[in-house]
């Protein structure tokens, strides 16, 4: 082993000195480099250079793979140091977003490495600092939903009428017996059979408890996300993490127990054609099938403070479909996706995949997999969800870091035990994302448990990437008792998730009401979206052009994110297109018709899009009015191109 050096380096902010092993890489220098600069410097602009002015500048993220001993470096050599530091806003510097060529801040990761282009991370990771770091005054600088401003300035309180037993006031009086109860009344929710408080019922509740505004004291927000990592920045003045640690930044004890609020209380499919279509590609396949949800919030009247989440359009990325599961590729234009559904005011509220085996009974019928002795949801699924959830965090005033859980949801459509197809909707609690953010649990191959994560890497080594805290639950034993339960190795995965109810309208009033277009990535199955498909459904045949049939027939989200795709349509005129699609009014569709735009995109369809039948020659004109031809024939020459391969 190469013996250890002393290297020299000076910045702006002064010199300091570094014992390294000369074998090492130069990125493995940044987090004992970051320790001796201030905490707003921006790891990304870190540059060494062999002379204070006119050297040779490089960045420190493109010496990966380099040695020190590869520069010649030796004992008691100088080199310096230049940076820029990250923007404050606020007061409080903001870590900046990674991206493809750009990683994270090397303080955003517990081994204090940086995020390389190549690794692989199918969460977006929050920073690592950001969970302890608040915001003064959430309530001024935060911006929610609209919807969510709308339901804080309800009272949410639930009237009820007079008793005519223990009422003894009256018409306009009140008392204990007739007085509207509060959102979060246990009584009321047992009676009406809802099993987890709404969101804003919750906060109704802890806020209660947090602040009491007749005794006009200080306002504290009340809610705070769980973090169960180890906190950085330790006031104890001990090396960061891994290399120190006290009971100030070490996380505490994690004890499980059911998320008694759930985000989002009911899905709703704007129509169940939705369903039908995502179920065809099964039907047809074999195979198993994933899709997001767009759509939007309403607020939802069968619950106190409720929400529901109304779907308008699913759609299914590149992915590899087999009969017992998916794997989900890259997907390239999800932004592009993201970008068509926000012109048609709507965003991405949750995911949808099948888990379907059939009966082989031949009347449609398919096996009951999921139920009361078996699962709902298993491990990798609450892992699965729990990564989209922590990337789609919620804005709330309500927070003091100004975020808290998420609006997502997941739907799974599986058999139930009368042999018919239902869907079920879920989601997974703060706990869970956190722990899933923390690495702490990992899927189990036994979808009923999940399995708490050792402190040991592979090889034996104790782990520098991640603290792993003890974790408890609590259940009930033979004997009927609550015992809390140490959860490693394992722990039922009932705790890390809520159930949703789900329904449809009595009358289906879906935006998109013309969605016969083929749907995007379903080459398997024989179905593609080509051009003469676009051309068939705007009305242009030949040298034939149906502009109100056109104008009706872009209500169609596939057929949106096609138009988007082909790239013909400038902005405005695809905003527009997008209004169109939504309203379907027919005078703005006409405006739509008069743009360059649009008169471009049909002047492409008659080009290489539908065409009009092939007219017979006189010969078989004659042949077949004098009936030489015979139905044989025929259907020989309406097979002649046909291919069995």
């Amino acid at each position: 082993m190469s013996k250890p050096i002393l290297l020299r380096f000076e910045s702006k902010n002064g010199q300091f000195r570094l014992t390294v092993n000369p074998a090492d890489h130069f990125p493995s220098l940044l987090p004992k480099i970051l320790d001796n600069l201030p905490k707003d410097v921006d790891s990304r602009t870190l540059t060494l250079s062999n002379k204070p002015h006119g050297g040779e500048d490089r960045l420190l993220t493109s010496l990966r793979g380099v040695a020190i001993e590869r520069v010649g470096l030796k004992h008691g050599d100088k080199l310096y140091i230049k940076f820029k530091e990250q923007p404050q806003i606020n007061g409080n510097s903001v870590a900046p977003t990674a991206t493809l060529s750009q990683p994270y801040n090397s303080s955003n990761r517990l081994n204090g490495l940086p995020i390389l282009p190549t690794e692989d991370l199918p969460v977006a990771p929050l920073p690592q600092n950001s969970p302890t770091t608040t915001i003064k005054n959430p309530w001024e600088v935060v911006q929610q939903s609209p919807l969510d401003d709308r339901l804080d300035k309800k009272d949410g309180k639930i009237p009820r009428s007079l008793d005519q037993k223990m009422c003894r006031h009256g018409p306009k009086g009140m008392c204990d017996y007739c007085m509207p109860l509060e959102p979060y009344s246990p009584k009321y929710l047992e009676e009406k059979k809802i099993k987890h408080l709404s969101f804003h019922s919750h906060l109704r509740k802890i806020n209660s408890a947090t602040n009491k505004p007749e005794l006009k004291s200080s306002y504290m927000p009340p809610l705070s996300e769980p973090y169960y990592r180890v906190k950085p920045d330790c006031p104890s003045g001990h090396p960061q993490w891994p290399d120190g640690i006290c009971t100030k930044c070490q996380p505490s004890a994690i004890t499980l127990q059911p998320q008694p609020f759930r985000m989002v209380d009911h899905v709703e499919f704007a129509s169940p054609s939705l369903i039908d279509s995502f179920l065809n590609f099964w039907r047809i396949g074999g195979a198993q099938r994933v899709g997001f949800l767009y759509g939007h919030y309403e607020e939802y009247t069968e619950v106190p403070l409720g929400i529901k989440a109304v779907v308008e359009a699913i759609y299914e990325p590149p992915q590899i479909d087999e009969i017992d599961g998916c794997t989900l590729s890259e997907w390239e234009n999800e932004k592009d996706v993201d970008e068509v559904a926000r012109l048609c005011g709507l965003q991405k509220v949750g995911v949808i995949f099948s888990d379907l085996i059939d009966a082989g009974a031949g009347d449609g019928s398919v096996i009951c997999k999921r139920h009361i002795d078996s699962y709902y949801l298993s491990s990798l699924e609450v892992v699965f969800s729990a990564r989209l959830q922590a990337q789609n965090p919620k804005a709330t005033k309500w927070s003091d870091t100004g975020r808290f859980g998420s609006n997502f949801v997941t739907c799974v459509v599986s058999g139930d035990e009368d042999g018919g197809i239902s869907i079920s909707a879920f989601q997974v609690s703060n706990s869970a994302v956190e722990m899933v953010r923390a690495d702490i649990i990992e899927p189990s191959a036994d979808p009923t448990v999940m399995l708490v994560q050792g402190n040991e890497e592979g090889d034996g080594s104790e782990s520098r990437t991640r603290y792993i805290p003890e974790v408890f639950y609590r259940r009930i034993n033979e004997y009927g008792a609550s015992v809390q339960e140490n959860a490693k190795p394992s722990f039922p995965v009932e705790y890390l998730y809520v159930t949703l109810t789900h329904g449809f309208p009595k009358e289906p009033v879906g935006i998109f009401n013309a969605s016969d277009f083929p749907i995007e990535n379903r080459e398997a199955i024989g179905e593609g979206q080509e051009l003469r498909t676009v051309a068939k459904k705007l009305g242009v045949s030949g040298g034939k052009i149906e502009g109100e049939k056109g104008v009706r027939a872009v209500a169609d989200f596939h057929l949106l994110c096609f138009l988007h795709g082909m790239g013909i349509l400038n902005k405005e005129e695809e905003s527009l297109l997008c209004h169109v699609a939504r309203s379907h009014d027919i005078a703005e569709g006409f405006q739509l018709l008069n743009t360059s735009g649009w008169a471009t995109l049909l002047a492409i369809l008659q080009e290489s899009g539908e065409r009009p039948p092939k007219r017979p020659s006189p010969a078989t004109f004659q042949a077949a009015r004098s009936g030489h031809i015979e139905d044989s024939d025929q259907l020989a020459k309406r097979f002649k191109g046909a291919s069995l391969r």
